[in-house]
């Protein structure tokens, strides 16, 4: 008896120095891995991966107008899409961050940015008039504002929107150069701001507006898919460019979206976006 619980004895004691020398060795190979990351990040020698890890972690989230199309709109599949959003998607590929596309109320779009909601707003965004109000990236496309009437509704002009409806959404280029432009504006009949072009184009369709103030680019393009029977008066209200703005001071993430701007249009990425959308290269980083 006294033998088997000595050679228990001696099986136990084995075991358990068995377990705290496997225990030492995974504690001395993780202390040992650790050591390793930290020299080879003091030496400069950090993996390529591993560098672009660090320098893409996070996500990039931008702000849109969900009903601005082909800048950024809901598509057929249910998913948001567009010209803008397909170039903030291929910036942040290029990061190495998450992108996150996020709707916003337009009217609400200096809140969501000072919240942290978003990281910039890069929807057909125009720099022209808000210069000082945020860190830009370099303009990127140029717009202009422009009227949006029934063919058959008689106007021609300007001078022909006199006593005339016109509509705007609310807090958008379109409404600022109006404001800027008392003498225009104060011909007309009415000037009322709607929450969305979709709403603005359905209202112009039913006759409750005679004519819509906005980009040309999105007018365009509205009128192309719509088969509608309008046309865009020739004479232009403000002439303008597309910029991505980021709250004011937030120059880093600015120089960061501005850096791969500029790769994608030196290796032509930018154009054949363009082209997709547009049937032809409307950028203009060079």
């Amino acid at each position: 008896m006294k033998k088997r619980i000595l050679i228990a004895a001696v099986l136990g004691a084995a075991v358990l120095l068995s377990g705290c020398s496997g225990q030492k060795s995974a504690v001395t190979a993780s202390a040992a891995s650790d050591t390793a990351a930290t020299t080879a990040k003091e030496t400069g020698k950090e993996t390529e991966t591993e560098k672009k890890e660090e320098a893409g972690a996070g996500t990039f989230t931008v702000g849109f107008d969900q009903d601005f199309p082909p800048m950024g709109f809901i598509g057929e599949n249910g998913e948001y899409t567009g010209f803008d959003l397909e170039l903030a998607q291929e910036v942040a590929n290029r990061l190495g961050k998450k992108f996150v596309p996020q709707p916003i109320a337009w009217d609400a779009k200096d809140m969501e940015l000072e919240s942290g909601n978003i990281d910039c707003i890069w929807n057909g965004f125009t720099i022209t008039g808000r210069e000082d109000d945020y860190t830009w990236t370099r303009p990127y496309m140029e717009n202009s504002q422009v009227f949006v009437v029934g063919k058959d509704s008689g106007i021609k002009t300007l001078a022909d929107l006199a006593g005339k409806i016109v509509e705007v959404q609310a807090d958008s280029s379109a409404e600022k150069a109006l404001q800027a432009d008392e003498k225009l504006a104060g011909t007309f009949g009415t000037l009322q701001t709607t929450p969305d072009y979709n709403t603005a184009f359905m209202d112009l369709e039913m006759g409750a507006v005679d004519a819509i103030a906005m980009d040309v680019i999105v007018a365009a393009y509205q009128i192309e898919q719509r088969k509608a029977d309008f046309t865009i008066l020739d004479e232009a209200l403000a002439a303008e460019e597309y910029g991505v703005g980021f709250k004011k001071g937030n120059d880093a993430l600015r120089d960061q979206v501005q850096e791969q701007l500029d790769a994608m249009a030196a290796d032509g990425t930018l154009t054949k976006i363009s082209e997709k959308w547009f049937g032809k290269d409307v950028t203009t980083v060079k």
